[in-house]
């Protein structure tokens, strides 16, 4: 019985440790994706808008 509950403690230990890197790796694509996006010059999902200037030709 003693070696059953090492197993499950070790088990134990093995998902926790899991779920920290899980987490971590998470927080690291969040970090680098703000990091992109203010590179970018983003600064919402919608992104920058075109004045357009160049796009009708000047009246006579």
């Amino acid at each position: 019985m003693f070696v059953y509950e090492l197993h499950r403690m070790h088990h134990a230990e093995l998902l926790q440790e899991a779920a920290a890197q899980r987490l971590s790796r998470r927080a690291a694509r969040v970090r680098q994706a703000a990091k992109a996006a203010r590179r970018s010059g983003r600064h919402d999902d919608e992104g920058r808008v075109d004045a357009g200037h160049d796009r009708f030709v000047r009246a006579a």
